[in-house]
């Protein structure tokens, strides 16, 4: 499923192949799909909203308003007997560096250390837990870095989504809807699918080791058709292709759709630029990649080195196929979902790219 505007206009909406192989049910354009990361700047514009209301500053250390993340200590090493040394932080974590991965946290799943291990064994990310109760069993772990340090994937946006609840006094999936999914009329996007439309919610598949694709979630709790105690704001949600066009148009709009103002334009701004830490070390430091991050979106700052097209252009994707960009320059939003994950998955991201832009005739970068 692949869907792009061009100057505030759609040019391309098509759907192809199967939502369920196995039923021959075929992709269709209001098929409902697992968004798993693309959640993340969903979660960062519903921040910046507060942020806008004057609830916090980006400077702001995250236990002034979640005491559960008071005095965490940091990782540095193992004694003789396999237990984890700590030393103090040398200063707390702030809400920008929550919002762009140089906190100090990491994900548990997609790296090995003591404090990975630890955040397995703590069951966080249980889709029972609540928001809260994820919050206060991370705030019991050490940081795996000193904050801003290091840029490393984590479970940072999860956090984000709790402190929505605590400035906004509302559930997170009830500040999401009010706020953004209903103003831009985001109608198939939530935590979980209704009954009504487990018709339209397409088959996850990974794939096997002879490299076919097996039926299959990708997590043990992952049941998206039950709407669960835990909002993830790090991976939760499900969506349609249009919906999320409506999100990122909204965005290349400067925080506008249809006469409905989310954002302004300045705040925005702020979260496609650089807002990672001098001297950071990790992928999204600049060096040798021409990428950079900003409050929940990565940025390219150097289109020669990131293999794309225009400096400035954000994005993300999830880990269950799904993938968009946005390009200022060009004037573009991309969306395009599939439900695999695994080895053999096809490189349709950068492909999608160089095919799109093949289909220009008239840049406006150049």
């Amino acid at each position: 499923m692949t869907i792009a505007s061009r100057d505030n206009k759609l040019v391309h909406f098509e759907s192809v192949g199967y939502r369920d192989i196995e039923a021959r049910a075929p992709m269709t354009p209001d098929t409902i799909f697992r968004i798993y990361s693309m959640t993340k700047p969903v979660t960062g514009v519903a921040l910046m909203i507060l942020y806008e209301e004057g609830k916090f500053k980006l400077s702001d250390a995250v236990e002034k308003y979640l005491p559960e993340m008071k005095d965490l200590q940091v990782y540095a090493g193992t004694d003789d007997d396999g237990n984890m040394i700590t030393e103090p932080a040398d200063h707390s974590m702030t809400i920008r560096e929550l919002m762009n991965h140089t906190g100090g946290l990491s994900y548990g799943i997609f790296a090995q250390s003591a404090v990975d291990t630890a955040y397995v064994e703590a069951g966080l990310l249980n889709a029972n837990m609540t928001n809260a109760e994820f919050v206060a069993a991370l705030g019991q772990i050490p940081l795996k870095h000193q904050p801003g340090s290091r840029w490393e994937y984590s479970v940072s946006v999860d956090v984000q989504g709790y402190l929505v609840e605590v400035l906004s006094g509302m559930s997170f999936g009830r500040f999401l809807d009010e706020r953004i999914f209903q103003p831009l009329e985001m109608t198939d996007t939530d935590f979980h699918v209704p009954e009504e439309k487990i018709n339209r919610f397409a088959q996850m598949y990974v794939y096997g080791s002879e490299g076919q694709l097996i039926p299959s979630e990708m997590f043990d709790s992952a049941d998206f058709t039950v709407d669960m105690a835990f909002e993830s704001g790090g991976g939760g949600l499900v969506s349609t292709a249009s919906d999320y066009m409506r999100f990122s148009q909204m965005l290349l709009n400067g925080g506008e759709l249809d006469g409905v103002r989310i954002l302004a334009p300045l705040t925005v701004e702020l979260m496609h630029r650089d807002q990672t830490p001098a001297g950071m070390t990790g992928p999204m430091s600049g060096a040798g990649n021409g990428t950079v991050f900003g409050l929940d979106f990565a940025v390219i700052e150097d289109p020669v080195e990131a293999e794309s097209y225009s400096s400035g252009e954000y994005y993300w994707g999830g880990l269950a196929g799904t993938w968009f960009w946005i390009d200022p320059v060009e004037q573009v939003v991309f969306v395009g979902m599939i439900q695999q994950a695994g080895q053999g998955r096809p490189d349709v991201r950068s492909t999608s790219r160089r095919l799109f832009y093949q289909a220009i005739i008239d840049p406006k970068g150049v």
